[in-house]
């Protein structure tokens, strides 16, 4: 290898971490911007309640990641060439079932509790509507990262954030049973703390503009909650502070246990 290839690396590593200091310095302005002053009518704060759901979260971060980051999951493009499901690729196939298993399945859990009265409004805004749905969340989120675990051994990186954002769920389902806290926030948050993690430890410069995307949904998605009057300030602030830590302890101690 050429002595000049060594030379350059702490040049490289520099303008990751200065990369990183901009989109750190973007959260703040963001956080000025958007989240202090909100400006959004109703309706479209509605939307992007809905369409950025938490239970949202996983297939967005797994898009980011099997498309614009495979080489933080061990295996994937060398199986990615050589294998498919049905007619599609492999990386499409495992962000299907991780839509199917981490999406659809909630949402019916929660819409059948719904209809059998468990809970009496879907958009669960007290701490009473919230606390089944997030157990049960929190079961069928333990339940898929028990699958990838056992079934898909050659990715191991997908189970242990699936694991991450399980344990994320559990501690909204518990401080949901004496305080709410914004899931919403939690969600988007841990996404990012996911997405910064793997940015540091990989020395992945492809994540910077995706990383630049999810402060600026953060932000909306924020804003829109304090906008409906759905949480307060400091519960929006616990649930960023959470998805943050628990997803950035999940990226940097996960060797232990690849």
């Amino acid at each position: 290898m050429p002595c000049w290839t060594n030379a350059i690396r702490p040049y490289q590593k520099m303008v990751i971490e200065l990369k990183l200091l901009i989109v750190y310095c973007s959260l703040i302005i963001v956080y000025r911007s958007l989240i202090i002053e909100p400006n959004l009518t109703t309706r479209f704060a509605q939307i992007l309640s809905a369409a950025l759901h938490p239970l949202m979260m996983p297939t967005i971060i797994f898009a980011i990641l099997f498309y614009l980051a495979p080489e933080s999951i061990q295996n994937l493009e060398l199986f990615n060439s050589s294998a498919k499901v049905g007619m599609m690729s492999l990386k499409m196939g495992l962000l299907v079932l991780i839509f199917l298993q981490t999406f659809v399945l909630p949402v019916f859990s929660i819409y059948a509790l719904y209809r059998f009265g468990f809970i009496g409004d879907l958009k669960m805004e007290t701490l009473a509507d919230r606390r089944i749905p997030y157990l049960v969340t929190v079961a069928i989120y333990t339940f898929v990262a028990y699958f990838f675990t056992l079934k898909l051994q050659q990715f191991p990186e997908v189970s242990i954030i699936i694991t991450g954002i399980a344990f994320s769920i559990a501690a909204v389902a518990i401080i949901s049973l004496y305080w709410k806290i914004s899931a919403h926030a939690v969600g988007v948050s841990g996404m990012l703390g996911a997405l910064v993690g793997i940015a540091i430890k990989y020395s992945n410069n492809e994540l910077f503009y995706p990383i630049l995307g999810i402060i600026l949904m953060a932000g909306f998605v924020m804003s829109a909650r304090l906008h409906l009057n759905a949480h307060t300030p400091n519960q929006i602030m616990a649930g960023t502070f959470l998805g943050l830590t628990v997803s950035l302890l999940v990226v940097f101690i996960s060797d232990f246990f690849i």
